[in-house]
């Protein structure tokens, strides 16, 4: 860290997230300004971290936030600059690029943020993918509907949790979605649905070596809960399993080949019904949305905002340390609910460490040293919600703060 002044990190977000590494930079010493948009102007930041708020309008154009960041470091020099959302990522690595500020440049975050980059990249390492095609040439869409059986994703390249994904059954179907979407064409790839149980793992990488990684088992696909309503889980997979230990593998080779040097991941993989074998679904880096943070930090003790933050303000220049680990085990259950604040109360299990007080949602964090306690609970617990709450609406095209 610079000894003559307080080093200065800006964090930048659409969304309101990233307390914690706020607090992390805070504690550090660092000088931290937070750019979020003017309708989070009054959310609950930790104001008392933060040395300066500055707003931007939605959808603010790259060449104007390059005006406003520049502008901002005209009176004060900026060390670091961080996207705590990962519809950030892109305008932020063009800011350190024109900044020539260190960190995850434009070429690199396009295999974290870009659904087509990502799995070409995956498959020249040699790590299985659901088939695809570029949304690009007719003839080359064609020949794939051809060669490879429906039914089919349309998916968007830069969007997040099932967000403008269709479900393509007959190849006569896809037409009128592509003439819907115009010249936005060419921003989707269409792969092939595999059915299969879904899986993901949540690292931090230090110097391009994962030094920290856990291995979780959703319930129901997260495009089904999405898509079709239900009840969301997720669990920490035993530790000395085959399928933890096999993600852990392919995650290790993913990051690996996709060139992260610091950070915090969180991928997602597929366990294929048909033929046993794991496959390469996505890849962000970024922390887990859905309370998987708390999860983690529940199961082990690390909270990865906390350890991404430790990894930025010493960017390769400080030893990292990883702190030491536990080794319990967690969940996680969460669905929309039809009443603005349910009431969770009959809800006793001693394993309940937290509860999620969201506008019209309801859910748990739980912790127990038992795999099976954590399956059984989230398994009753997910029976129950669809009577006492669940309520369900329609995936967004776009998404929303």
């Amino acid at each position: 860290m610079p000894s003559d002044r307080p080093f200065t990190i800006l964090c930048i977000s659409s969304y309101e997230k990233g307390q914690e590494f706020i607090r992390t930079c805070k504690g550090m010493g660092c000088r931290v300004l937070l750019l979020t948009v003017e309708k989070l102007r009054h959310a609950n930041w930790p104001f008392e971290c933060i040395d300066e708020v500055f707003t931007m309008p939605e959808e603010l154009p790259l060449q104007s936030l390059i005006y406003a960041v520049s502008y901002t470091a005209r009176s004060q020099p900026i060390d670091r600059i961080v996207a705590l959302d990962e519809f950030d990522m892109e305008n932020v690595s063009a800011l350190r690029e024109h900044l020539r500020i260190p960190g995850m440049g434009l070429t690199t975050v396009r295999y974290f943020r870009d659904k087509l980059s990502m799995r070409a990249r995956a498959r020249e390492t040699g790590i299985l993918v659901p088939e695809f095609v570029h949304v690009l040439n007719y003839d080359h869409l064609s020949e794939f509907m051809t060669r490879v059986p429906g039914p089919w994703l349309l998916k968007p390249r830069s969007q997040a949790s099932g967000i403008g994904m269709k479900k393509i059954h007959k190849r006569d179907e896809l037409w009128p979605w592509l003439d819907q979407l115009g010249d936005q064409q060419s921003f989707y790839l269409l792969e092939q649905f595999v059915p299969g149980s879904v899986y993901h793992v949540d690292s931090v990488t230090s110097e391009r070596e994962v030094v920290f990684a856990e291995a979780h088992a959703y319930g129901a696909p997260p495009l089904e809960t999405s898509h079709q309503g239900g009840v969301f889980t997720t669990r920490t997979l035993p530790r000395d399993g085959a399928e933890a230990r096999t993600l852990h593998k392919i995650n290790r080779d993913l990051i690996e080949g996709l060139g992260l040097v610091r950070g915090v991941t969180h991928a997602e993989f597929l366990k294929a019904h048909a033929d046993g074998k794991f496959y390469f679904i996505e890849i962000a880096a970024r922390v887990g949305g859905a309370y998987i943070a708390d999860v983690i930090e529940a199961a082990t003790g690390i909270n990865l905002w906390r350890e991404w933050a430790r990894l930025e303000i010493g960017a390769g220049k400080q030893p990292y340390q990883l702190p030491a680990a536990r080794h319990d085990c967690a969940g996680v259950i969460l669905s929309l609910a039809r009443q603005e604040h349910p009431d969770t109360s009959s809800y006793t299990d001693e394993e309940i460490v937290y509860r999620i007080s969201k506008f019209h949602h309801a859910g748990f964090v739980l912790k127990s040293s038992s795999h099976e306690r954590i399956q059984h609970l989230l398994d009753a617990y997910s029976r129950r919600f669809i009577e006492d709450f669940l309520a369900t609406q329609p995936v967004p095209e776009k998404p929303s703060n």
